[in-house]
């Protein structure tokens, strides 16, 4: 590979891929200047179990923490990259070293400037399973060293070639070495300082959180619809869970924007002159049921076919979502067009003759009081586990649809439990569960590699607990080439090999955001590739 510098190499983009419509759609482009000044509310579904950026694994709370936090690199509409904290880039033939300039001027809001430096001490920590809790340090096993030659050159060296590196530098938000000395360093907080466009300034639990404008932001990514700091002099984000209540919020004027529309509120939205309204798939994970193959009757390959052969999605996500939903096949979104594999689509499921005669041969013969499958007195249950922090988007409702079709189609008990942040990582930990559901939006290699390493590898979100060889020998041989279309390859063998021939995962939907809001809101739209609703930045307010 010849070294090449990033700002050389890409271009950036101008247009996100969304779907768009409403009166005042501003991701279509508004005619009038953007002003600067004034306050945007803005109604959101989750609220951040932390505000440090490296400890938070919720992507929904992303379009808050990115306000304040950012990173190296950011992604490109066709998944490249392009400047941001960095200048630029070179990679060296052998594809071991990456060599980052860093912009000039860039500093904290508590400060202090950005150097290489401090960017190193945020990888030193990232290491630090101490200070992760072992979720990050898996990302960056490839990394030899990590060297800072002057203030604005850092050097990584890699042990071997590592192709999802670019995904791991991109996602990764930069925070000011003065965090790791604070008290506020796990729970975050005004202490933890970033580079963004605003400061975080006061943090209500259940709330509201705060923003202020950070008057001498000079460093957008290239990618940017505009230079300079934002034109927004502050913005406060309400917590508000139900979908309802946000709806309600924003028709009555109490919020400017929201952001997670159901289903059925989409048609108060849609081509309404006094709303835009705008949805878009994220990139990442589809939101699947991931079954134990290490506890309870998902051990049983024909039990987790059956199971995936029992439900009607297409139908239970119709009556859900109201056609505002897309239905999940792969391992990855469809919008991924590096790694989307296409042919998976209708390849398995679906079949309830199937499913019944799977776990006839598997033993499940005899039926209960109630209806459910027995086997030596025990009923055929499957406990479905989601922490309580992500259920969202009418996940609950959506469960309990595929509980119904499971138990009327082939006599399942699907349990599910909702848990707090403590019993959910505990059981994930000693592998006490018998499916676990869950999206993650983490892009490309690096989120398939996190699914589908064994766990004892670094498959730190290998929920399935598989292990089969060749899972990692997929995954290795993905990694260990830059040609993009040989890591499709493999990638699409170990996808057809954990859907269609082991049934580790029940792909459900595909995740995505919607914003809606009302007409002197402009500038709203989503983050280029992953798709999700992005920062303040942008956005500018005309209230006549």
């Amino acid at each position: 590979m010849r070294p090449r510098r990033l700002a050389t190499a890409l271009l950036a983009v101008s247009a996100l891929l969304l779907t768009a419509c409403g009166g005042t759609d501003s991701a279509a482009g508004d005619s009038a200047q953007p002003r600067s000044g004034g306050s945007l509310t803005w109604g959101v579904e989750t609220e951040p179990t932390t505000l440090n950026p490296h400890l938070n694994g919720q992507g929904k709370t992303k379009l808050l923490l990115r306000n304040t936090f950012e990173a190296l690199l950011a992604r490109t509409e066709d998944g490249g990259y392009v400047p941001w904290l960095a200048s630029g880039y070179e990679v060296s033939p052998d594809a071991l070293t990456y060599r980052f300039t860093l912009r000039d001027g860039v500093r904290f809001t508590d400060g202090a400037p950005l150097t290489a430096q401090a960017v190193a001490r945020n990888i030193t920590a990232l290491q630090d399973p101490a200070y992760t809790g072992g979720t990050s340090a898996w990302r960056i096993s490839s990394l030899a060293s990590v060297s800072t030659p002057d203030e604005r050159t850092l050097v990584f060296a890699l042990k071997n070639v590592y192709a999802p590196f670019l995904d791991f530098i991109s996602a990764l938000e930069i925070i000011s070495p003065a965090a790791f000395d604070s008290p506020q360093l796990k729970s975050g907080g005004p202490e933890i300082a970033g580079t963004g466009p605003f400061v975080l300034d006061r943090y209500v639990k259940g709330q509201e959180i705060h923003f202020r404008k950070n008057p001498e932001y000079q460093w957008a990514p290239d990618n940017a619809k505009h230079r300079g700091p934002a034109y927004l002099d502050e913005v406060t984000y309400r917590f508000l869970p139900e979908s309802s209540v946000r709806t309600g919020a924003l028709t009555s004027g109490q919020v400017d924007i929201i952001e997670g529309i159901s289903g059925n509120d989409a048609a108060l939205f849609e081509d309404n002159p006094d709303f835009s309204y705008q949805h878009a798939l994220n990139a990442g994970s589809p939101y699947a049921l991931y079954l134990n193959s290490t506890h309870g009757p998902a051990t049983d390959v024909r039990v987790r076919k059956a199971l995936i052969d029992a439900v009607d999605v297409d139908a239970v996500l119709q009556s859900i979502y109201r056609g505002e939903r897309t239905r999940a096949w792969g391992i990855v979104s469809s919008v991924d067009a590096q790694f989307y594999d296409k042919s998976i689509e209708r390849s398995y499921g679906g079949d309830t003759q199937a499913a019944n005669r799977l776990l006839d041969e598997a033993g499940w013969t005899a039926r209960d009081g109630k209806g459910f499958r027995t086997k030596d007195g025990q009923r055929l249950t499957i406990e479905v586990l989601q922490a309580q922090s992500t259920v969202r988007d009418q996940r609950d409702v959506l469960l309990q649809a595929i509980q119904a079709q499971a138990k009327q189609n082939a006599g399942i008990d699907l349990g599910i439990s909702y848990v707090d942040a403590g019993t959910y990582a505990d059981r994930r930990k000693t592998g006490t569960f018998g499916s676990i559901a869950n999206s993650d939006t983490i892009t490309g290699g690096v989120d398939i590699e996190n699914h589908w390493f064994p766990v004892d590898s670094g498959g730190t979100l290998n929920y399935s607990r598989a292990a089969d060889p060749e899972l990692t020998r997929w995954l290795t041989a993905a990694s260990a080439t830059l040609d993009t279309g040989a890591r499709a390859g493999q990638y699409a063998q170990l996808q057809r090999f954990v859907l269609s021939d082991k049934a580790y995962a029940f792909p459900l939907y595909e995740p995505e955001d919607q914003i809606a809001a009302a007409a002197h809101v402009h500038g709203a739209g989503f983050r280029p590739f992953k798709q999700f609703p992005e920062s303040a930045y942008d956005i500018w307010v005309d209230r006549g």
